[in-house]
């Protein structure tokens, strides 16, 4: 049995690597093409598209660092997304804590109802949501971004968090009440601190939602001034359609913040996915 068994498990194994070499080169191909591709001119992205830059081009990335347009965007980028992404995560948490420490009639309703906004696609809930903006005064302001995005993320934060506190210990909200915590008192200093890797996870996919986001910014924001970075990158590319090279230079700079910020908080996130997934 065993000697039939290893030929079995090896070929899993062997097929399982051959699928994770796929998809990671469908990944790495297209930035490596980008990345390489910006330091290129567009007779060598012709004629040696994935091949080394011959000579090497570095002008069309420090053409875009010397732009005041490009900071300009990255800073209207950061701010929606941090602002949107604190917001979005502490009213999570705080109804995640209900949903998950508190036994009330309807609570399983009321948190189904927050679930089904799963399911509900964002681009059906444009036009109205224009329309509710306009009649708020929140067009072309920054909170005509922040604040959508942080509702419609709260369906997934809120289903990550709970599943996380629920693992916490009852004993462990016994022994604070024990020693005169109130609720919020252990909320704030025990179970947030104790959440740390599912706060993580959540704040990177938010981040990075709201930084790729490019529907919304296109609608709110007519004004250029407060044009995000993903709708620097449309305009960009719609000046310089006849410059291939230096709209990849455009791309990669405008994906290096938010890839640069998932590498760093990767161990979080998956630690923190494992967590609720366990929980």
């Amino acid at each position: 049995m065993t000697g039939t068994a290893n030929p079995a498990l090896r070929t899993r194994r062997l097929v399982l690597h051959l699928v994770c070499i796929a998809v990671g080169a469908l990944i790495v191909v297209p930035v490596w093409f980008g990345v390489l591709g910006g330091f290129k001119d567009n007779g060598q992205l012709s004629t040696n598209p994935l091949g080394w830059p011959d000579p090497w081009v570095p002008g069309n990335y420090t053409g875009i660092l010397g732009s005041e347009v490009f900071w300009r965007q990255l800073g209207n980028s950061v701010l929606i997304a941090v602002s949107s992404t604190l917001i979005m995560v502490g009213a999570a948490a705080m109804a995640a804590f209900v949903f998950a420490r508190f036994a009330f009639r309807g609570r399983e309703l009321l948190f189904t109802l927050f679930a089904i906004g799963l399911m509900f696609p964002f681009a059906v809930a444009i036009l109205p949501l224009f329309v509710l903006l306009r009649g708020m005064g929140l067009l072309d302001n920054p909170l005509g971004v922040i604040l959508p995005q942080a509702a419609f993320g709260l369906p997934i934060t809120i289903v990550i968090l709970r599943q996380f506190f629920r693992t916490i210990p009852g004993e462990v909200e016994e022994a604070a009440t024990l020693d005169g915590c109130s609720p919020f008192g252990f909320f704030w200093r025990i179970l947030l601190p104790m959440a740390r890797p599912a706060l993580a996870t959540v704040s990177v996919l938010a981040l990075v939602s709201s930084w790729n986001n490019f529907m919304l910014p296109l609608v709110v924001f007519t004004d250029q001034s407060w044009w995000t970075l993903p709708v620097g990158v449309q305009a960009f590319q719609g000046q310089y359609a006849d410059d291939t090279a230096r709209v990849l230079a455009f791309v990669v700079l405008s994906m290096l913040p938010a890839l640069g910020f998932y590498a760093v908080a990767e161990r979080q996130l998956i630690g923190g996915l494992a967590g609720s997934v366990k929980g």
